[in-house]
């Protein structure tokens, strides 16, 4: 059972680094199309499509009702991700939501 959270964890971890491809492909001039076919944008779309087969590989062994909202703990590490690398604000509000996203994980990982 172990391995299949670790696999849920790379799916994670996987879906993670695209969303910051994603966003890194959208900085810099140019039009959607532009931005469609910049380098981090196709490698970002890669690796949603790897999340999706890791997170399958997951659903296997780990019930879907734990498995998508341990999937939230990405929203956490964006947010911090966003405001680090890319300068997006982060307040109060955020912060709080951050801290009940991780204890609603916390409690579904563990039930």
């Amino acid at each position: 059972m172990t391995l299949y959270w670790l696999v849920l964890a790379a799916a994670i971890l996987t879906s993670l680094i695209g969303q910051v491809l994603l966003k890194a492909g959208t900085l810099g001039e140019g039009n959607f199309l532009v931005q469609l076919f910049r380098w981090q944008t196709i490698i970002g779309l890669g690796c949603y499509g790897g999340a999706a087969m890791l997170y399958i590989v997951a659903l296997r062994k780990i019930p879907m009702s734990v498995a998508l909202p341990c999937t939230a703990a990405s929203y956490v590490v964006i947010a911090l991700v966003g405001h680090f690398l890319f300068g997006e604000s982060l307040g109060g509000q955020k912060i709080a939501a951050i801290g009940l996203i991780s204890l609603g994980v916390a409690l579904l990982a563990t039930a």
